[in-house]
């Protein structure tokens, strides 16, 4: 391939399993063992590859200790340095890759250049290992700039970053988008889906960076035989965002013990109750079946497609900003970085 980037590619190296180290305790991320790692894959320095940096995190971390802290750095990082590359490869253990890709969707407004998230099932050092064609073709995607959004590559194909989600924990087709199509897909070219691609969010908006505060979040998962009356003292005012994952197409059980009362005790608090299905594929419809429209009367919002990660990322975003309850209900119903399929816009 023809070398297209002006700029080089900042590779951003966060800890997880394509970097780690085996041990004596098992594979762990060591500083300065990745940057020699890389040093044995001859195709990073090919003539006809982009030119790339490597900027190691400190202290590198196992992706189910990355949070709201991690995500500042790793979007101001990005942000300060826009100037000065053609694209972004941030590479992150696979636990929580699609919640940081989802964050960054939304704290990155109008960046226009791509920002890759990938990693490995099993770590570059060992045999096997996938992460030598995540990283490869990552950081050509990031030099291409064909896609200006957070997006996530694994096992072939790029995904919408705030649209993926981890469906495996041993596979190496280990992440999905099942309510939104692959924005490329890699065989022996790269091939991008323009459509999909066109229809992403405004990339003529001023570059803007929206740090995170620390918002008490929860989610609570529907189930069959759910007691609500335990979860009544946390749903409260102690919860400013509150994801519920329901049944099919937004239902929840009704009768003795419901959680509506709850619901509405948490609105009146000023708590924004956001309902996400637990189906991996297919929407919330609230009000289509009895079961869900008391949901709406109790003040809950439809996160429509939106996977429970984006939904998540979404209220820290949207109480970041400092919006008032009513503000932050109409906005999660409304695309804001293209994490769900909606008739109306912003």
């Amino acid at each position: 391939m023809t070398k297209t980037a002006i700029k080089p590619v900042l590779v951003i190296y966060t800890g997880g399993t394509i970097g780690m180290k085996k041990t004596e305790r098992g594979y762990k991320p060591a500083e300065g063992f990745f940057s020699s790692a890389l040093r044995g894959i001859p195709d990073l320095y090919d003539e006809g590859f982009p030119e790339w940096e490597l900027y190691e995190m400190s202290p590198l971390l196992d992706s189910s200790n990355i949070s709201v802290p991690e995500w500042n750095s790793i979007a101001s990082i990005i942000f300060e340095r826009r100037n000065d590359f053609s694209g972004f490869v941030v590479l992150h253990g696979t636990d929580t890759m699609a919640y940081s890709a989802s964050a960054l969707s939304f704290m990155l407004r109008g960046l226009g250049k791509p920002v890759v998230f990938t990693g490995s099932q099993i770590p570059l050092s060992a045999l096997r290992s996938d992460g030598k064609d995540n990283l490869i073709t990552s950081i050509m995607i990031a030099g291409e700039g064909v896609v200006s959004e957070v997006c996530l590559y694994f096992g072939g194909r790029l995904l919408r970053g705030n649209r993926a989600m981890k469906v495996s924990a041993d596979g190496l087709l280990a992440f999905d988008s099942p309510s939104f199509p692959p924005l490329a897909e890699a065989g022996i070219t790269i091939k991008y889906n323009t459509e999909v691609i066109a229809s992403s969010v405004d990339d003529t908006a001023t570059p803007t960076l929206s740090l995170f505060s620390a918002v008490p979040i929860g989610v609570l998962k529907i189930f069959p035989g759910i007691q609500f009356g335990l979860f009544e003292d946390i749903m409260t005012e102690k919860l400013s965002g509150i994801v519920l994952e329901s049944f099919g197409a937004g239902n929840i059980p009704m009768g003795e013990g419901s959680l509506l009362p709850i619901i509405k005790k948490a609105f009146a608090s000023g708590a924004v109750v956001t309902v996400c299905s637990q189906c991996p594929s297919g929407t919330v419809s609230l009000g289509e079946y009895e079961t869900s429209s008391e949901l709406v009367s109790a003040g809950a919002v439809s996160g429509h497609d939106m996977t429970t990660e984006a939904a998540i990322a979404k209220l820290y975003y949207l109480f970041s900003l400092g919006l008032d309850k009513d503000e932050i209900k109409r906005k999660m119903e409304c695309n804001v970085a293209g994490e769900l399929t909606e008739r109306r816009s912003l």
